[in-house]
C-alpha cells in the first residue's frame, strides 16, 4: 500500500540528514501520500503536477532528490530526466510508475535516473530508496569536500612541519578542534591561514556539515552584509529574490571570517551579537534568527593595533580571540620547504605533462635561502612558474625567478652586520627549532621575560 494511506514510516530508521525532495506527478492522491511519506521522515517535500512546474521548480531553489512519475498527463517523465539534470546535475532522480517494465525501467536509467519504483510502493520501500540515495549525496559532498582540500589552490600546503612553532600552532589547533570555541588564526599572508581553519572544521565533530568562508575584504559594507546576514526580495536594488545568507547556509557547520581585520565598522557591531547570542535579522527583515554555527576568524593584521587605532571594536576583539593560534612566517620554516615545494612541484608536473621533474640541489638551497614575504603562496606561485619554463627533467636555479632583493643569505662570522643583526637572526632561529619559549631562553642565557622583550622589539 501506497504510504500515506494508513501506513506510517514510523518504524523505518530516518536518514541521516533532512533532504530537499520534489515529487513530481499528476495525480493529486499520490502527491500528498508521497509528500507525507518523506515529511515522516523529516525531508523537505515540494510536490507539483507537471514537467514545467517541476523545471521551475528546480530552478528557483536546490533540490536532492526527485520522484518523477512516468507519465505527466501530455508530458513524459522520461523526457523531463535530462532537462532536470541539465539545470541540476547533482539531483537524484526516483522514476515511479504503475506500468513498471524492464524496458522502461533500463531506458530510465539510461537517461539519469538513480533508481526505479514501481507502483504501488509501500512506506519502507520509500525509506530504503531514500536513505540509499541520501548517502550517495552525502558521499558526493564529502569527496567535494575531499577535492577542494587537495585541489591545486592547497597543492603546496602541508602542516606536518619540523618547526617547533608550527608543530605548536597545529597542536594547538587539533587539541581545540572538538570544541565550539571561537579560534582567532593569526599570520602573514599566505601562510596558510585557512588551510588551518579548513583542517580544524575537519577535526571537528562538525566535519560532516559545511565549512564556508567569506572573505571580509572581498566586497562592500553592503555586499558582505548580504553575504552574510542574506537578505528577502525587496529588500535593497537588484534585490530580486531572497538570499539566506551564509550564517543560515552553514547550519552545523563551520564559518570562516578571512581576514576579519577588514570588516567594516558598522558590521562589526552585528556580528558581535551573533557571536554573543546566535542572532541576527537578514538585511530588510525584522524577524529574529538563530543558527547553530561555529565561526573562526583570520587575520594578518595586528587587531590590538587595529583596536588602537579605532578601527576594530575592543569587545569584538574579547569574542573573536577565545582561543589563539598564531602561524609562523615560512621565512622561519626553512627544513620544511624541499618537502613543502614538492608536492605543488608534482602537481604541476602533472598539469604540464612534465612527468618526473625535479629541483637540483643548487634550486632547492635558492628556496631555502629565500625570505619568501609571500609565504606558501608565493612559494606556490614560484614553482608553478618553474614548471611552465623548465624544459628539461629538472628546475634549475634560472627558472625560479626569485627576488634577489629577498635572498636570505645566512651570515658568516665577520660578514658586516651588526651585533643587533646577528642576535635577532639567532633568537629567530632558536625559537624556530625549540618546542617551549622556556626552552629557548635556557638555550639563549636569559630569563623568560627578557626574550619576551626581545622578541617584541624584533616583532617575532
Amino acid at each position: 500500500m501506497i504510504c500515506g494511506f494508513g501506513f506510517s514510516m514510523a518504524d523505518s530508521t530516518p536518514a541521516s540528514s533532512p533532504l530537499n525532495a520534489l515529487v513530481v506527478d499528476d495525480e493529486p492522491n499520490i502527491r500528498k501520500a508521497l509528500s507525507a511519506c518523506l515529511e515522516s521522515e523529516g525531508h523537505h517535500v515540494t510536490s507539483v503536477v507537471d514537467a514545467a512546474a517541476a523545471l521551475a521548480a528546480v530552478r528557483s531553489r536546490s533540490f536532492d532528490l526527485a520522484f518523477v512519475d512516468l507519465f505527466l498527463g501530455k508530458d513524459s517523465g522520461l523526457d523531463l530526466i535530462p532537462t532536470l539534470l541539465a539545470t541540476a546535475p547533482w539531483l537524484k532522480i526516483v522514476v515511479i510508475t504503475a506500468f513498471a517494465a524492464v524496458d522502461t525501467a533500463v531506458e530510465s536509467i539510461k537517461r539519469g535516473a538513480a533508481d526505479y519504483l514501481p507502483k504501488p510502493f509501500t512506506p519502507a520501500q520509500v525509506g530504503v530508496v531514500t536513505r540509499k540515495l541520501a548517502d550517495v549525496r552525502a558521499l558526493e559532498q564529502r569527496v567535494a569536500n575531499l577535492e577542494d582540500t587537495v585541489g591545486p589552490a592547497n597543492a603546496a600546503v602541508d602542516l606536518q612541519s619540523s618547526s617547533a612553532a608550527m608543530q605548536r600552532s597545529v597542536a594547538l589547533a587539533r587539541q581545540v578542534a572538538p570544541s565550539d570555541a571561537t579560534v582567532l588564526i593569526s599570520g602573514e599572508s599566505g601562510t596558510g591561514k585557512s588551510i588551518l581553519a579548513r583542517a580544524i572544521h575537519q577535526w571537528s565533530l562538525r566535519a560532516s556539515k559545511p565549512f564556508a568562508v567569506v572573505a571580509c575584504p572581498a566586497l562592500s559594507a553592503e555586499l558582505l552584509e548580504s553575504e552574510l546576514f542574506g537578505h528577502v526580495k525587496g529588500a535593497f536594488t537588484g534585490a530580486v529574490r531572497h538570499n539566506p545568507g551564509r550564517l543560515a547556509a552553514s547550519e552545523g557547520g563551520t564559518l570562516l571570517l578571512d581576514e576579519i581585520g577588514d570588516l567594516p565598522s558598522r558590521l562589526q557591531p552585528k556580528l558581535l551579537r551573533f557571536l554573543q547570542d546566535r542572532q541576527y535579522e537578514s538585511v530588510g527583515d525584522h524577524v529574529t534568527r538563530t543558527t547553530d554555527i561555529r565561526v573562526l576568524a583570520a587575520t594578518n593584521i595586528d587587531l590590538g593595533q587595529a583596536v588602537a587605532e579605532g578601527r576594530f571594536r575592543e569587545d569584538l576583539l574579547y569574542r573573536l580571540n577565545v582561543i589563539q593560534i598564531e602561524l609562523p612566517p615560512l621565512r622561519e620554516r626553512a627544513d620544511d620547504i624541499p618537502k613543502l615545494a614538492e608536492h605543488p612541484l608534482n602537481y604541476f608536473a602533472r598539469q604540464n605533462r612534465r612527468w618526473a621533474l625535479q629541483f637540483t640541489p643548487d634550486a632547492l638551497g635558492a628556496l631555502q635561502n629565500y625570505r619568501w614575504p609571500g609565504n606558501v603562496r608565493e612559494l606556490r606561485n614560484v614553482i608553478e612558474r618553474a614548471a611552465i619554463l623548465s624544459r628539461g627533467q629538472t628546475i634549475s636555479v634560472e627558472h625560479l625567478l626569485l627576488d634577489s632583493a629577498q635572498v636570505n643569505r645566512v651570515p658568516r662570522f665577520g660578514d658586516p652586520i651588526s651585533l643587533e643583526q646577528v642576535e635577532e637572526l639567532h633568537i629567530r632561529g632558536v625559537l624556530s627549532n625549540t618546542s617551549s619559549i622556556e626552552k629557548a631562553a635556557e638555550i639563549l642565557g636569559m630569563d623568560s621575560v627578557t626574550l619576551w622583550r626581545r622578541r617584541k622589539k624584533y616583532g617575532i
